[in-house]
């Protein structure tokens, strides 16, 4: 049988020589390649084709849930499990809903890995049980309301909101987004008004605490304060 081609996509280096320690204790698994963003990984996904990506959420430049919606946009085979710290069942709730097949804790055991990727590859869908436990135990109750409301925003909406809370400031989104500061000042007016937040420190504080928007390279702190 070929071998799972496995791409790792993290921006540290650490992390990801410790993956590729792991993985090379198992059999039919091969490493083809390493990423420290999304925009690499997106790359080496075009040119490589690689069965597994092994995603990192926080990456710079492109964050991995981003990252993990362009994968399905562009229907790569490719498919992409979410390794995070993050144990929140919002966070796996945004991946699934952008295209992840998979979502693992960064502390769980090296066996649990290897579940993980194997019952990807076959074309299953993973969640560590303490996700998938909180996905069956929601189930009976609905949706919840941050989930509803985070529904009820435009694909523009949530495209800016993803900016503000990775720390960009209104002129840096206002030139990437190719709208005027007026336009952004609306947006931004907009998202408060649904997020029931006065200013943009509430705003990354609300968004953060529902786990859908996870902020790239600064800290949340510095992120806050940010002008």
């Amino acid at each position: 049988m070929n071998p799972i081609r496995i791409l790792l996509a993290d921006d540290h280096v650490l992390v990801r020589a410790g993956f590729r320690s792991l993985l090379q204790n198992f059999p039919g698994l091969e490493i083809i390649g390493e990423a420290s963003n999304g925009h690499e990984a997106l790359q080496m996904i075009a040119k490589h084709r690689p069965d597994i990506v092994l995603m990192d959420i926080a990456m710079p430049r492109l964050n991995g849930l981003e990252t993990t919606a362009r994968v399905n946009k562009e229907k790569f085979k490719t498919r992409v499990i979410i390794v995070s710290m993050h144990a929140n069942p919002e966070y796996a709730q945004r991946a699934i809903a952008v295209g992840a097949k998979g979502y693992l804790l960064k502390d769980s055991m090296a066996s649990e890995l290897e579940l993980a990727i194997r019952s990807v590859a076959r074309g299953e869908t993973y969640l560590t049980p303490t996700i998938s436990n909180h996905f069956l135990n929601a189930y009976t109750r609905g949706p919840s309301a941050g989930t509803k409301l985070f529904g009820q925003l435009t694909s523009r909406q949530r495209e800016i909101l993803s900016l503000i809370v990775e720390g960009y400031s209104r002129k840096e989104i206002s030139q990437k987004l190719n709208i005027s500061v007026k336009t952004f000042d609306t947006y931004r007016a907009q998202l408060m008004e649904l997020l029931n937040a006065h200013n943009r420190a509430e705003l990354v504080r609300v968004v953060s605490e529902m786990g859908f928007l996870i902020p790239g390279n600064a800290p949340l702190e510095k992120q806050i304060h940010r002008k």
